[in-house]
């Protein structure tokens, strides 16, 4: 971005995208199918506004799926290989949160604390990823988004666990700190148990949170997969993915989430 942006006041209405505190934007090009990232300072809001009274009224698949993409913006910046000591607490405290939130403010929409939490939690998430940005998940979910048009926080809370799963072996110890803020004790898991458990956890939050849909489900079929792999390795996100991803490595993902 060129030039400053006129003043900006960003009030947000949902839990999970953190954009009113980031330097991100997303926009989609319809003549190319691709959803691209503008990154900028100067996108920053001068004013951000996270009043819980805007989000009581979000339907329960919204409030999930933006919760979820906000866990997967704070895993995603905390296993970033640009995370630091910030962004660290910003992440870690925002898994926190949304793992003892997200489904309070599904079920009791009206409950303005986990609501308030909740907003919390994504605004944490949205501080540590505009600084250390994100990972394969979010590659995968702009590509899925661009191409096929799909939301874009179910698409990451389905992708999460097996990116998890492929991103493991780089960082098992990094992954051992976001299953403890998931709530899991861990300090005596060898790495394949630690594995097991944190990818459960996961998956038990995603079903708890009503998102059990597949991508079959949402409509990918197989014969996407190297299209949405060429988008999703050229997406600036991927960079900072923790272990390094061919494009056949993420068609085999894309088919383990199938």
């Amino acid at each position: 971005v060129r030039r400053p942006k006129l003043p900006l006041v960003a009030v947000n209405t949902t839990a999970g995208t953190g954009s009113e505190v980031t330097r991100f934007t997303i926009i989609t090009d319809p003549g190319t199918s691709v959803k691209m990232l503008i990154a900028d300072p100067h996108l920053v809001a001068e004013v951000a506004i996270d009043d819980p009274l805007l989000t009581v009224t979000c339907p329960p698949l919204v409030t999930a799926s933006t919760g979820l993409d906000a866990l997967t913006h704070a895993i995603e910046a905390y296993t970033s290989t640009a995370y630091g000591p910030l962004t660290d607490l910003y992440a870690l405290e925002a898994i926190r949160l949304v793992v003892r939130n997200l489904t309070a403010a599904i079920h009791a929409p009206q409950d303005l604390e986990p609501r308030s939490n909740m907003l919390l939690g994504s605004m944490y998430a949205g501080l540590a990823f505009s600084n250390a940005i994100l990972g394969a998940v979010h590659a995968m979910a702009h590509s899925l988004g661009g191409f096929l048009d799909l939301p874009h926080g179910e698409c990451n809370a389905i992708l999460l666990e097996h990116v998890v799963a492929y991103n493991f072996c780089a960082i098992p110890e990094r992954y051992r700190a976001v299953a403890a803020s998931l709530g899991r004790q861990t300090d005596a898991l060898d790495h394949e148990t630690l594995l097991r458990v944190l990818l459960a956890t996961l998956r038990d939050l995603r079903k708890a949170a009503g998102v059990t849909r597949t991508l079959s489900q949402l409509g990918v079929q197989a014969g996407d997969f190297r299209r949405l792999a060429t988008n999703a390795y050229e997406d600036a996100c991927l960079v900072t993915n923790p272990r390094v991803a061919t494009i056949s490595d993420i068609e085999r993902i894309y088919e383990a989430a199938l």
